[in-house]
């Protein structure tokens, strides 16, 4: 029984590397580091491959599909209160992203704080809402569709990580994340937003689109949340399929060598 039980787990062993995934072989690595290899690097990846590569987790970059979020929630009582809610997120245009900035990725990579940057000359958010509320007397029960478009799209990335053993390889986990968002314009449109008037539909787009900056200082705590939670899938699809000392070059010690042979 021993023997069969040894046998089964060298064998369950065997298949957890075969199914390791890789970087491919036409995008460079990096040393631990080393900043300026990878803003080459990630760069070099969302050219080559803006369908994504599913073998290592990667989605693609040119549709891509975010939690539903909530933007408002307040009670359903008294005389002004609102619900607001987005589903079928798709973002497209992080295609075109550029990686302006690279920290962290050490050696230890729980020692330091990984921090990306990068700007998007236009990032476009289609949606379903549902919004439900009353202000006094008016009373608001629609669902519809929604395009936001986000010009100048900048976005800083503050990652915390640890790190899970698996098969003796080193992974990471995101325990904490922190965006900040920055943009010069956006512009808004929300399709069937009054359904008895077309004509307050469009009145109420345009003012949300002339007054776009106090529009999106209100929504951008709930919108953060968003863009926490879908930036959180995407790496931890990639940290979840590719061990990290996989994506890196072996770590050298001048004094003896190779660190990892």
């Amino acid at each position: 029984m021993n023997k069969l039980l040894t046998i089964i787990w060298l064998y369950c062993i065997c298949i957890g590397a075969s199914l390791a995934a890789e970087l491919p072989e036409d995008i460079e690595r990096c040393r631990f580091g080393d900043s300026p290899c990878l803003v080459r690097t990630l760069n070099d990846l969302i050219k080559r491959y803006p369908k994504g590569i599913p073998e290592i987790g990667l989605p693609p970059l040119d549709k891509y599909s975010f939690p539903d979020t909530s933007v408002l929630d307040s009670p359903y009582r008294g005389p002004i209160w609102m619900t607001f809610h987005m589903r079928d997120n798709v973002h497209k245009g992080f295609n075109n992203a550029t990686v302006t900035h690279v920290e962290g990725f050490l050696q230890d990579p729980t020692k330091q704080q990984i921090i990306l940057k990068a700007r998007l000359p236009r990032l476009v958010h289609d949606a379903t809402y549902d919004m439900q509320g009353r202000f006094m007397l008016f009373v608001m029960n629609t669902t519809g569709t929604l395009q936001s478009d986000f010009q100048n799209f900048r976005v800083t990335l503050t990652i915390k990580v640890i790190l899970e053993y698996r098969n003796n390889k080193r992974y990471l986990n995101i325990y904490d994340m922190v965006p900040v968002i920055d943009l010069d314009r956006l512009i808004v449109w929300f399709d069937n937003l009054y359904r008895e008037n077309e004509d307050v539909t469009i009145a109420l787009n345009n003012s949300f689109n002339k007054h776009w900056l106090e529009f999106w200082n209100e929504l951008e705590p709930a919108l953060l949340r968003s863009f926490t939670a879908g930036f959180t899938v995407l790496l931890s699809t990639v940290f979840e399929k590719v061990a990290y000392d996989d994506m890196f070059l072996p770590d050298i010690d001048i004094r003896i060598g190779y660190r990892d042979d």
